[in-house]
């Protein structure tokens, strides 16, 4: 058989050949070069002879070819001049070099013969049988006596002598033979030809086997025996059993028993390594007898191996929490942790139950006080239930205790007390630290270092009128709770010392009068007033005379039975309380002694009292006398209209009012008091005054050389006062512009001197008293010239003077400090013409449009006001003052201070 490479280097091998470009004579037309043909097949070589008559000869590999009459394989022919050769059914030894001889001459040709593949007509056929039985694989295929290959599983089957496989041929098919089939003999067993394979399952299985009982499944429990039975047929038919695969053999503890058709497994005492998938396996039988045993165990809590007393897990909070606890039981069991109705999953954050083969486990990433309970386990599989319970106790620091009462403040010192806090922590609480602060400080100081059981405390050492406040902590093993709220603030304060000098003032039939002084120690508290009580001798029983505290150091306890003796204390009180009472010495009797009337004149008024028109009068004359005197006002020996004067009679003083004086209420007042026949008087002179007239007349004397001789008459209204002097003024006819030439003069007459030759002077005079000048003044009716005889007077020529100046600073500024928070000024004075422009820097920087500075300048004092300065403030400060002229400068440093609070 020739591949398609092989045709094509023959066709090119034939396209070398050269062509032969002589005519032959014998031949009109030669043989082609080759010829190819299918094997089976015909092929007709065809030559055309020149001459028919010429005898011609074929060859075959140089060996002629002769026709036979028998045989039909070369067949001759003549048509005309053509000579054919006809081979029939082409073989590969047909595949050979033929010639054609006519006469001399000759022809050649090739014939190639191609090989057809041999295809599969009929494939082989799946077989299932049982062992010791003939097996027969049949195949066809197109060709006879074609070389085909057996294979089984991919492996060439061995067809030696000694092989349990016979292969045979009957022309077309093709078989494979296996007499007495075994199981190895199972597998894919496949033919392959040149033009394709096919291919088959073979099963071979074991004889069927007669079951009369089979292997039943069980369930056992843990430590139990158990029995796998089985029956069958023949009984003769020995077996093996196995578990989950392995092989059993029987030991101790395993018993394997065989009787005629009887098969059974006895365990004694079963474990969990018992359970799993049996099989028996009986030899030469394709059946097998399987059941399940499966071992189950009562679920079981192991809370010992804990070793937890009372089952109670304590853990600080904030901690992690893993709780292992050991389970058993078989299956595995189903774990359900709980804490009162809520299942806890394993899916929880911060709280999860996880379940493993031998154990479970709660896990609390961070405890909280909430966390504290009971926790409920149930185990369930189907050999029962299960349950135990684990008590966990989270334990904190307690929580604060509530603000703490301050029921009782005393003057250094104070009582607190407080209620336990709510929640301890699940731990006892240990005691309590105490912390006072004063109200406007931050800081707290500790006031005990051992821990106080008590719930009640007294501070001490506070600074009376100061506030404070306190606060508690709680302790208990953990560690100490955050700190209580402040108590409500509070101030110790202490009462005052006992009023002093208590004496009685005044006594009456049904009164009586006391006064006292102030305590001598008062304290922060201050003094709120006085209490005042009595009590009547003989009892013990005082009697308050003031519902309400008197703010007065006297006090008359009214409704008092006449004759009676009593006795008379008083009280300083303060938000503090009452302080220790002062108390009279001796009884005092109610019953009112006479007492002649006396004046007390003050003294401003033993002289002339004097007074302005216009202005308030109010006079007060103290007296003395009991009981109540009379008391009656003479002015001028005439009883006082009211319309005019007010006057206001007390027990102990008489009070003379004018709202607005007037001249005519100057003269001697006559004040009498009188107690049944005790008269007691008093004169008071009040004068009022007003400004004087203007004098009646002023007369120029004389004139000479530069001098005025001048005399006037006093003014005719003195002001009801004496005058104390004239002033003197002058006035150039020219500008009538007044000159004080004396003032305060005290004569009648005067010589005025220095008068300006040439210029011509009026003059006025304005009276003086104690009031001051009078309004209006009286002028000379003629004026006085000032000449001198033979003179001229030559006016001579004066030049303005020029008063531009440069800047130029008469007070420097100066160094200054400031306190942090309070106004600070810069002040510095400057003199120039014309008016400088005045700039502020700071550190050389122009200080423009801040408000935190305001710049003020006045008559050539320049201020720089710097509001509320802060440290930031601090630094150089520069004055500048610039003009026409020139420019100056000064400068100061300024530094600023924080001023620090005392805690």
């Amino acid at each position: 058989m020739y591949g398609i490479t092989d045709l094509r280097g023959l066709l090119k091998r034939l396209k070398k050949i050269p062509k032969e470009e002589k005519k032959s004579e014998a031949f009109a037309k030669k043989l082609d070069p080759s010829y190819q043909v299918d094997k089976g097949g015909k092929i007709r070589l065809v030559v055309d002879l020149a001459d028919p008559t010429v005898d011609l000869k074929w060859y075959k590999n140089g060996q002629e070819i002769r026709p036979s009459p028998n045989q039909r394989k070369y067949i001759f022919e003549h048509k005309g001049t053509q000579r054919i050769m006809v081979i029939n059914n082409c073989s590969m030894n047909d595949d050979a070099a033929y010639c054609v001889a006519a006469g001399d001459e000759k022809c050649t040709t090739e014939l190639f013969v191609k090989e057809l593949p041999v295809k599969i007509v009929k494939g082989i056929e799946a077989v299932k049988t049982t062992v010791n039985e003939r097996i027969e694989l049949e195949c066809e295929v197109t060709e006879e006596g074609a070389q085909v290959k057996w294979m089984k599983n991919g492996v060439e089957v061995p067809t030696g002598v000694r092989s349990r496989y016979r292969v045979k041929c009957e022309g077309t098919k093709h078989f494979l033979v296996i007499d007495d089939a075994s199981r190895e003999d199972t597998g894919t067993y496949s033919i392959m030809a040149s033009g394709g394979t096919s291919e088959a399952r073979v099963q071979v299985d074991l004889k069927p086997l007669k079951i009369f009982q089979d292997l039943q499944n069980m369930t056992v429990k843990l430590g139990q025996p158990f029995k796998l039975h089985c029956e069958i047929f023949p009984g003769n038919v020995p077996g093996r059993w196995y578990r989950n695969g392995q092989l059993i053999q029987p030991n101790d503890r395993i018993n394997i028993i065989h009787r005629n058709k009887v098969h059974r497994l006895e365990i004694e005492s079963s474990s969990l390594h018992d359970a799993g998938d049996y099989t028996f396996v009986p030899e030469g039988y394709s059946q097998s007898l399987a059941a399940k045993v499966h071992i189950i165990d009562p679920p079981q809590v192991h809370l010992d191996s804990l070793n937890f007393p009372d089952n109670t897990v304590t853990i600080v909070a904030g901690n992690k929490l893993r709780l292992e606890i050991p389970i058993s039981g078989e299956p595995a069991p189903r774990v359900v942790w709980m804490k009162g109705e809520r299942v806890i999953l394993e899916t929880g954050h911060r709280v999860r139950a996880e379940t493993y083969p031998d154990h479970t486990s709660l896990t609390i990433e961070v405890t909280e006080r909430e966390d504290t309970g009971n926790y409920k386990i149930v185990l369930q599989n189907e050999a029962g239930e299960a349950t135990a319970s684990v008590k966990i106790k989270v334990v904190d620091i307690p929580d604060p205790p509530e603000a703490p009462l301050v029921p009782v403040i005393g003057g250094d010192w104070c009582s607190m007390t407080w209620e336990p806090p709510k929640y301890d922590g699940s731990s006892p609480i240990l005691g309590y630290f105490i912390e006072r602060k004063k109200k406007q400080s931050s800081r707290w100081m500790r006031l005990n270092f051992d821990l106080i059981k008590e719930t009640s405390f007294e501070p001490k050492k506070m600074i009376e009128g100061v506030p404070y406040e306190v606060r508690i902590f709680a302790v208990n093993a953990i560690g100490v709770s955050k700190p209580s709220e402040p108590s409500k603030a509070f101030t110790p304060l202490a009462v005052t010392s006992e009023p002093t000098m208590l004496a009685v003032d005044d006594v009456t039939d049904t009164t009586v009068t006391v006064k006292w002084r102030p305590p001598e120690t008062i304290g922060a508290a201050g003094l709120d007033g006085y209490l005042v009580e009595y009590c009547i001798e003989g009892t013990d029983e005082w009697i308050s005379s003031n519902k309400e505290l008197t703010e007065k150091t006297k006090h008359t306890i009214t409704g008092l039975t006449p004759g009676s003796k009593i006795l008379i204390r008083v009280k300083a009180v303060n938000a503090a309380g009452e302080s220790t009472p002062r108390t009279l010495q001796h009884s005092v009797m109610v019953k009112e002694v006479i007492e002649p009337p006396k004046i007390r004149v003050p003294r401003h008024l033993k002289q002339t009292y004097t007074r302005r028109v216009g202005e308030a009068v109010n006079l007060v004359v103290p007296f003395m006398g009991k009981p109540r005197p009379k008391v009656n006002w003479l002015k001028d020996g005439n009883p006082i209209e009211p319309t005019h004067v007010s006057i206001r009679n007390t027990d102990c003083d008489s009070i003379i009012f004018i709202r607005k004086a007037e001249r005519s209420h100057s003269g001697k007042y006559e004040m009498t008091v009188q107690v049944e026949n005790h008269v007691d008087t008093a004169i008071i002179d009040i004068q009022i005054v007003d400004l004087p007239g203007p004098p009646l007349s002023v007369t120029i004397e004389d004139v000479w050389g530069g001098n005025v001789a001048l005399v006037w008459t006093p003014p005719k209204d003195s002001g009801n006062a004496p005058i104390t002097g004239y002033t003197i003024q002058k006035a150039d006819k020219k500008t009538m512009e007044w000159f004080t030439c004396i003032e305060h003069y005290h004569r009648n007459t005067i010589t005025i001197t220095e008068l300006v030759v040439g210029n011509e002077y009026f003059f006025r005079i304005f009276s003086e008293n104690m009031c001051g000048l009078s309004e209006t003044a009286t002028q000379t009716k003629k004026s006085a010239l000032i000449v001198k005889d033979g003179m001229q007077l030559k006016m001579p020529e004066y030049n303005d003077h020029d008063f531009k100046e440069a800047p130029k600073f008469t007070q420097p500024l100066i160094n200054t400090f400031a306190v942090a928070g309070y106004n600070t000024t810069l002040n510095c004075s400057i003199r120039a013409n014309p008016r400088p422009r005045v700039m502020w820097m700071k550190n050389k920087i122009i200080i423009v449009d801040d408000p935190r500075y305001r710049m003020f300048s006045n008559q050539g004092v320049c201020t720089l006001e710097i509001r509320k300065p802060s440290p930031y403030d601090g630094g150089v400060y520069t004055c500048k003052a610039i003009n026409d002229l020139g420019e100056a400068q000064v400068e100061c440093k300024l530094e600023v201070k924080v001023q620090t609070q005392e805690l």
